[in-house]
């Protein structure tokens, strides 16, 4: 057996997760296994297994042409320190009770250094035209070779300052620009902060206007694009809750995170006209939007080609009449025209008779 991928040192963070991988190949294909060896003096090499540490360990191994297994290890604290060994062998003997194997087990080793997460204390300051988003680390840290300003994937700010306090400023309402800021720390591991824009729910209509047809399923739907996300979504018709007047069971309310939806089955025009408000709560307040339910007859959808229908009628009526009216003077004029070639002719043979 012999190795081709072996694992890596790596620094990570406390309460963060670290990742080996270890590859070998041989004939018959080789197992691989883990092991640990911690930094107290008298700790000595234990084997590691799946579910390991209150399941904080995951070990998923591969057996096809050659041996792969990746350990990953969640929610670090400083006691997974240490060194730990991928070891591999073919061996037919390899996991005898009482004959030792006649090929030893190779291995390779990567150490793990778990380092206590600085504490990062965070704000949020500004007025009506803009937001000022502060991050300051205190306690030990390795050295700061710069910053980063994150917002989701976006990267709003970078620079190559050392200092253990980096703002960004967001212009424009508050309101306008709630969510989840980050400020990165470019420092070995690096370090993140997380800062928050948060607001009552902001709620806005799919569309202001929606159209139904008698007896089609009615869909209005309202989202809300601010942080933090909704906790209760409720539906309201003329000022009454709309589980209040569903007596019939015509109405479903659908609502997951940041989006309700309220179906009416079966529209009828007397009762489902109206305006609809959808109303939206979170930690910091309440919001709601307003939506408009027109209900058109079945009919209303033809009458398009209802009038298409009679304006062709009226056109093939006025060009008929036209016709009609033009067939008398066409035969007159035949007859004139008939009447003049007859009486040139009798005056040519007159003149030969003579």
């Amino acid at each position: 057996a012999g190795f081709i991928k072996s694992p890596l040192s790596q620094k990570r963070l406390a309460q963060d997760s670290v990742e080996l991988y270890c590859e070998a190949i041989g004939n018959p294909i080789p197992e691989i296994q883990w092991w640990f060896e911690g930094n107290e003096p008298n700790e000595t090499y234990a084997q590691l297994w799946d579910g390991a540490r209150q399941d904080r360990v995951k070990i998923n191994a591969t057996y096809n042409l050659h041996s792969t297994s990746t350990i990953s290890i969640a929610n670090l604290t400083s006691d997974d320190s240490g060194m730990y060994e991928c070891r591999a062998s073919n061996d037919p003997d390899r996991n005898h009770l009482s004959k030792s194997p006649k090929v030893k087990w190779i291995r390779s080793q990567a150490n793990v250094f778990v380092i206590e997460r600085p504490d990062i204390k965070t704000s949020v300051s500004g007025d009506s035209e803009r937001v000022v988003l502060t991050c300051n680390m205190s306690g030990s840290y390795s050295t700061i070779k710069g910053h980063k300003w994150m917002h989701g994937d976006k990267t709003l700010l970078e620079d190559n300052g050392e200092s253990p306090v980096t703002s960004y400023t967001v212009e424009g309402k508050r309101e306008e620009h709630s969510g989840i800021y980050e400020c990165v720390y470019k420092t070995d591991p690096e370090i993140k902060g997380q800062v928050t824009i948060s607001v009552a729910p902001q709620v806005t209509a799919y569309k202001k206007s929606e159209h139904g047809n008698e007896g089609d399923t009615g869909v209005l739907t309202c989202k809300n694009p601010s942080f933090p996300p909704v906790t209760s979504w409720s539906w309201q018709k003329n000022g009454q809750g709309v589980s209040a007047v569903n007596a019939s069971g015509r109405y479903i309310i659908k609502s997951s995170g940041n989006k309700t939806e309220l179906r009416i089955l079966k529209l009828n025009i007397e009762e489902d006209t109206g305006d609809y408000r959808c109303n939206a709560t979170n930690s910091l307040g309440s919001g709601e939007a307003t939506v408009n339910l027109r209900v058109r007859s079945r009919l209303a959808a033809l009458w398009p080609f209802l009038g298409i229908v009679a304006e062709v009628l009226v056109l093939v009526t006025i060009i008929f009449i036209y016709e009609k009216r033009r067939k008398p003077d066409e035969v007159l004029d035949g007859k004139r025209k008939s009447n003049a070639t007859n009486h040139k002719d009798k005056n040519i043979r007159q003149r030969n008779a003579n």
